[in-house]
């Protein structure tokens, strides 16, 4: 049973992180998500200063709202004129030394567990679990990150057209009155929902390999964005089975065989994919020169 656990965590990280991932792709934020796991740490330190508790609750809260703190501030630098990876740069690393510091003041001989909080490992979800009334209704990263799931799905869904229109020519969409601002910070803070909340348990290697790696995939695969959110779900979900059981072969990282598959299928779009793979232009490009000649 634990295995199914694992499997069905790591296919739910992969559908949250690949659905959000497509529009970071798109707008060309895909380490928004390494950004966020760095930024976070002061709202770790923060969070236990104020509460006084080290319960993951208070951390996972606190992780939030820094998370939110990073986008707003990589958006402000943004404007002002900093390329947007640049500004993901300056502002991970400079909260990231913030929270160092805060640790080194405050917190130096206190255990706050931030291993567990930001490079949690899949394979204890499935005994890490919640209980209602006494009844185990399964482990608490399905329910978190299943969460975070539903509310990107409905989010996305319902505003679906705006999100499209903003990610592909923003100009047009404040010219046709689309508050670009808006769905820019909802579509921040369903990424900072869906890897905080997904951090705890599988950890931020794979929270953020699955930010990018299958929506990358799914983008050299497809031209049309539906599909490529379905494509980069599909990869996501199926990188999580093989890369479990490659894992148990190996006796190795699960969260680190999960994103190695999800690397061989980008490797395999990279080179076979009909429109933009390497090898099939080479392919292309020879049966043209072929029929030029004869």
């Amino acid at each position: 049973m634990s295995d199914f656990w694992i499997i069905l965590t790591g296919a739910l990280v992969a559908s949250t992180c690949g659905i959000v991932g497509c529009f970071l792709v798109l707008r060309k934020m895909a380490m928004i998500g390494d950004a966020i796991s760095h930024s976070v740490l002061p709202g770790i330190v923060l969070a236990f200063l104020i509460s006084g508790s080290r319960d993951s609750l208070f951390m996972l809260l606190g992780a939030a709202a820094l998370g939110l703190v990073t986008v707003l501030l990589i958006q402000l630098f943004h404007q002002s004129g900093l390329q947007s990876d640049a500004a993901i740069g300056v502002v991970f690393t400079a909260l990231f030394a913030v929270g160092i510091i805060l640790v080194s003041l405050y917190t130096r001989d206190i255990d706050l567990d931030l291993d567990c909080v930001l490079y949690g490992e899949i394979a204890y979800v499935p005994w890490n679990t919640l209980q209602i009334g006494g009844i185990d209704i399964g482990p608490k990263a399905v329910w978190g990150v299943g969460a975070a799931l539903v509310l990107s799905i409905i989010v996305i869904s319902v505003f679906y057209k705006q999100f499209k229109v903003c990610s592909f020519d923003p100009a047009f969409a404040a010219a046709i009155g689309i508050p670009i601002a808006l769905f820019h910070y909802l579509l921040m803070g369903l990424v900072s929902v869906s890897t905080v909340a997904s951090f705890e348990s599988v950890g931020a290697i794979l929270v953020v390999g699955m930010l990018v790696v299958p929506p990358a995939a799914a983008y050299l695969i497809t031209d049309k964005l539906n599909h490529m959110i379905f494509y980069s779900v599909i990869i996501g979900i199926f990188s999580s089975i093989t890369g479990y059981y490659l894992a148990q072969w190996l006796d190795a990282s699960i969260a680190g065989c999960m994103i190695s598959m999800a690397g061989i299928f980008f490797v395999l779009a990279l080179l076979f994919s009909p429109r933009h793979g390497v090898i099939m232009r080479k392919w292309k490009q020879r049966r043209m020169l072929l029929e030029a000649s004869s």
